[in-house]
């Protein structure tokens, strides 16, 4: 088993704007210690459904006045004052952002948190799709894709990441692969309940446990 940067095509290099985006930075630099409630809150005014931050106060007055709450507010408005195609964009790139940011925390004596690569295994055909955050400690490997919303969990995703996992298991290699959903667990479950693909063994990372990613705990399989 081995790690390969991702080939850029057009797509990578439009995102990788999207991504170097100062806004994206700031709110995974404020989500990375957020807690759940304020995570939940980030969700809901992203999805750019009101933008009077008043409304917002009055809606979940059990996060405020707290100065990180108030940070995520006005950022996560910035973010919701984007058309949608823009706004889906950011989001997603925050949620690799954060997840990044709490493997790094982990992860400065046991290996190197990288974006955007591929899992080769010998004598298998490579895959395009390339996983959005890995950790790439030897012996025990890490290999995350992110999801804004529990929407994004497809059969496509979930078989990719059966694969890797079954791949390093015949190589006799350490890999935990996952998903890191900035959504519920409810919802992730949902969601799951109505596919049929494999995700026995699959991490599941839900917006109530993003720090778990940097406390060594990869999550509980969905």
């Amino acid at each position: 088993m081995r790690f390969q940067d991702a080939a850029p095509d057009a797509r990578a290099i439009v995102y990788a704007g999207v991504q170097r985006d100062p806004l994206v930075a700031r709110l995974a630099e404020l989500l990375e210690r957020a807690t759940p409630p304020q995570s939940v809150l980030a969700r809901a005014v992203m999805n750019g459904e009101r933008a009077d931050p008043d409304v917002w106060r009055t809606m979940v007055p059990a996060c405020f006045p707290d100065e990180r709450s108030e940070a995520i507010l006005a950022a996560a408005l910035e973010v919701a004052d984007h058309g949608d195609q823009v706004r889906n964009q950011l989001r997603g790139a925050i949620v690799e952002a954060v997840t990044e940011r709490l493997l790094r925390r982990r992860a400065a004596s046991s290996g190197d948190v990288r974006r955007e690569r591929r899992v080769l295994f010998d004598g298998v055909r490579s895959e395009i799709h390339p996983y959005d955050v890995t950790l790439e400690t030897p012996g025990a490997a890490e290999a995350y894709d992110c999801k804004w919303g529990a929407r994004g969990i497809s059969a496509d995703v979930l078989h990719q990441l059966d694969d890797a996992r079954r791949h390093a298991d015949d190589e006799e290699q350490g890999l935990v692969v996952g998903l890191v959903v900035f959504d519920t667990r409810l919802a992730c479950d949902v969601r799951l309940g109505r596919t049929s693909a494999p995700h026995e063994g699959i991490r599941l990372i839900t917006i109530e446990r993003l720090g778990a990613l940097a406390e060594g705990l990869a999550g509980a399989p969905p």
